[in-house]
């Protein structure tokens, strides 16, 4: 078995954004301008341990969040590889897998699915995540209902309660209200102390990064940096970016 949770190799992943047209051009077939194309990751390259925690840092823009998407199967790369060893992966990010229309209690099934777990386990853990996330009787009704505070409670405790053995973590370290934030920072260093699950963190908290990880990697308009352990890492950002 590799010593590697994930290895990523050569990756490029690329936007297209149609410019703007108006109606009228469109219905007299005038000539259409031509898409832009945003390259968010390039020739991106890197490798994360076992039971590593691997920060990633960078300005907005830079590509972060792309990347996590990539690792977690939402995005395909244009070019590269990712690979994950057949390790399980959950992404823990606000506004990223939820269906609106169908309830929390319903939500907490369809991602325990898509995480692959069986119907069972969940059912198993369900009262657990439905406690963890305090939305009480909020659990039946739609999340479209649902405030960004109760969203990322949900989001939050299918992660924790779910375990997978990757875990892609993108700007949640700390979510809902005060006391809500100090149980879930809890629950998350109790999380990423198991050895054997490996974490990429992405966060603008430059000191939830420095408590929290063993590594860090620096992206910046999509390329690598800088990489090594966390602290001489974070200084020369701070210093660059101050």
């Amino acid at each position: 078995m590799s010593e590697y949770a994930i290895e990523v190799r050569d990756l490029c992943i690329q936007y297209r954004g149609l410019k703007a047209f108006s109606i009228k051009q469109n219905l007299f077939g005038r000539k259409e301008k031509k898409a832009d194309v945003v390259e968010a990751v390039k020739n991106l390259s890197f490798q994360v341990k076992k039971g590593e925690i691997l920060g990633i840092i960078g300005r907005n823009g830079s590509g972060k969040s792309t990347l996590l998407r990539a690792i977690a199967g939402i995005f395909s790369p244009n070019s590269g590889s990712i690979d994950l060893h057949g390790n399980s992966v959950s992404l823990l990010a606000i506004g990223v897998g939820f269906q609106k229309e169908l309830s929390g209690r319903e939500n907490i099934m369809l991602s325990g699915l898509l995480l692959g777990f069986t119907e069972k386990q969940i059912v198993e853990h369900m009262e657990e995540i439905i406690e963890f996330s305090e939305l009480g009787k909020f659990i039946d009704a739609p999340v479209r209902t649902y405030s960004s505070g109760m969203y990322s409670k949900l989001a939050f405790s299918i992660t924790a309660i779910l375990e997978s053995d990757i875990m892609l973590i993108d700007e949640v370290l700390s979510v809902g209200d005060t006391r809500f934030k100090k149980k879930s920072y809890k629950k998350m260093k109790e999380l990423i102390a198991d050895r054997d699950r490996t974490v990429v963190i992405v966060s603008h908290d430059l000191k939830a990064v420095s408590d929290l990880c063993t590594r860090i990697l620096w992206i910046n308009d999509g390329e690598f940096v800088m990489e090594g352990e966390t602290k001489p890492v974070l200084a020369e950002y701070e210093k660059r970016m101050g």
